[in-house]
């Protein structure tokens, strides 16, 4: 990567950019010297490109407006993106090189295979709930996500077979169970925070807010 310069600092004021909500994944691009595809990075790739490239360009500290819990008022609180680590992976679980993993329903027993999602799947998944809101179909974007995440149903990776047994077949639990899997094996940073507001008072568990700001804190978008 190399650092931010003024031609990335008009990336993201590019109104065109802004508007179709592709201004950080501009940035990230010019941003990244390495010959590779943007849209095939994984998603915890892409954050740890995001939080490195924000300490890079403005330092690691980050002001945002939250909640005070005590007061109830709406304050500047900082955070520290250079305390913000890796998430800790079972790598027994991980086949490297691979892209696929197999767990089986813990309820219905069902076996499936999964991938973890790029930059590329996630982009495909916004285009179809915004395809279906503007036909006016049910458009959950959780439903959608594992739809695009499933790979296989006990050996069967037929699209319409996934998509259908989501959509009629997979129960609640199941569901849950698969999300917390998922989440156990792909590789990224821990996005859950600490803010500290100016009265020294700390807020933990907090969900690193990214925007335009994060990227440029004087933009005021």
């Amino acid at each position: 990567m190399k650092y931010m310069t003024a031609k990335e600092e008009d990336i993201l004021t590019n109104a065109n950019y802004i508007k179709n909500g592709v201004a950080i994944d501009k940035l990230l691009s010019s941003l990244i010297t390495s010959p590779i595809k943007f849209d095939d990075l994984l998603i915890g790739d892409k954050n740890a490109i995001m939080i490195a490239a924000r300490i890079l360009g403005y330092g690691a500290e980050y002001e945002v407006k939250m909640t005070h819990p005590e007061t109830g008022v709406t304050s500047m609180g900082i955070i520290d993106l250079s305390t913000i680590d890796d998430k800790t992976l079972d790598e027994s679980k991980i086949i490297e090189g691979e892209n696929e993993f197999e767990f089986t329903l813990p309820t219905s027993k069902v076996t499936i295979t999964f991938k973890l999602l790029t930059n590329g799947d996630e982009k495909k998944i916004a285009n179809e709930v915004k395809g279906l809101k503007k036909l006016n179909k049910p458009s959950s974007e959780g439903t959608i996500t594992l739809k695009h995440t499933i790979k296989s149903i006990n050996g069967d990776t037929t699209v319409k077979t996934i998509r259908e047994f989501v959509d009629n077949t997979l129960l609640a639990r199941d569901a849950r169970a698969l999300r917390q899997y998922v989440n156990e094996v792909s590789p990224g940073v821990d996005l859950n925070t600490k803010v500290e507001f100016k009265d020294g008072y700390v807020m933990s568990d907090v969900s690193l807010p990214i925007n335009l700001n994060f990227f440029w804190p004087d933009a005021g978008i």
